[in-house]
């Protein structure tokens, strides 16, 4: 089976496509619900390397905006915080947290300036338990369509995701393409030679894969004659859910890592994690946790950013896939595509904003 081509992964008129026909209608990993702390706060984030952000308005709804200024296109947001308004540090050009233009300096003085359609660009927002989604099109279809049996499967393999506390978020950038970083995660075929520590937990023989829709699933349990703790999850679930939100849980006590990987470069990408565990979990467990998982994330880093090097000097035009063992990678590039085949949307400047 041969993969995508790899000019794929270092073309900038593809990664110019793949943002407008994949990270401008996609679902994604914008935080966590608990960051809006009341009716009249805010936080900024980033959706598929776009600038968002998420309000939460004075009748408590959630809404989505691209942070970006209707005047001269400054960055609105930072931070998150509670107030009534955003205003713009560039020329003060302030908006509601409803999105709308509630005021700008001097607009008196220009008797053809109007504020109606100049409010910020609005976005589809959802949630998943204690986990916020944005789309950046305003029409997308509903969040629980994407999503798909991804909260059931969830569920049913033993996590409950609102049980669970935040603990910390870790940013990262890797040298390599979006689509690599992503590849690298949908297979263990890597893993005997370049994990010990991962399979010497894990059983990567009786690794379970599963693809449905916009979902491709990695189940793996662990040695039978590891002891893990009373009240530990025997077998973990790995989730990449398209187009690159990455959802595991290892084996062991509850826990949980959350966090969407997007491009910055035709050869560079960037994603952070939300780490979560059980509200009881000691603080050495987690320790021991977070220092295992640092060590595997390591691992695969230098793994993606040699791949890039190979793939994206030019020299060989494809790959080859296994038929198991990476059969989520195939599933993932029948996606890209699709998405890359269909006709481009209309620009974000023809649609009429709130």
């Amino acid at each position: 089976m041969r993969t995508i081509p790899w000019s794929w992964y270092e073309d900038p008129e593809v990664a110019r496509r793949e943002r407008d026909r994949i990270f401008m209608r996609s679902w994604q990993y914008a935080g966590r619900t608990a960051e809006l702390t009341a009716p009249g706060s805010y936080v900024a984030t980033q959706v598929g390397g776009l600038p968002v952000v998420l309000t939460r308005d004075r009748d408590d709804t959630l809404r989505a905006f691209a942070n970006v200024c209707r005047h001269r296109g400054a960055i609105v947001a930072r931070g998150a915080g509670e107030r009534g308004t955003l205003q713009c540090p560039y020329h003060a050009w302030t908006y509601g947290l409803d999105g709308c233009l509630r005021g700008a300096p001097r607009t008196r003085d220009d008797p053809g300036f109007d504020t109606d359609g100049l409010g910020l660009v609005p976005m589809a927002a959802g949630t998943w338990g204690p986990f916020v989604f944005v789309n950046p099109d305003a029409g997308a279809e509903p969040l629980e369509q994407a999503l798909g049996d991804l909260p059931a499967v969830v569920a049913a393999h033993g996590l409950d995701v609102g049980a669970l506390v935040f603990h910390h978020r870790v940013e990262y950038e890797i040298r390599a393409n979006w689509k690599i970083a992503l590849e690298n995660y949908l297979e263990c075929y890597h893993c005997q030679l370049n994990h010990p520590g991962l399979v010497s937990l894990i059983d990567d023989r009786r690794l379970a894969l599963e693809a449905d829709a916009l979902r491709a699933s990695q189940f793996n349990p662990v040695h039978a004659d590891h002891e893990l703790p009373a009240g530990a999850i025997p077998r973990g679930q790995f989730h990449l859910l398209f187009p690159s939100l990455k959802f595991n849980a290892q084996p062991g006590l509850p826990n949980l890592s959350i966090g969407p990987v997007w491009p910055v470069a035709p050869d560079r990408c960037r994603g952070f994690l939300d780490y979560f565990f059980a509200p009881d979990a000691p603080e050495e467990w987690i320790a021991e946790f977070l220092a295992f998982d640092d060590q595997v994330g390591a691992e695969d880093t230098a793994l993606v950013e040699g791949a890039q090097a190979g793939a994206g000097s030019g020299l060989v035009p494809e790959g080859r896939l296994l038929a198991h063992d990476e059969q989520l990678i195939a599933h993932f590039q029948r996606w890209v595509r699709e998405q890359l085949a269909q006709r481009p949307a209309r620009s974000r400047s023809a649609q009429q904003p709130a």
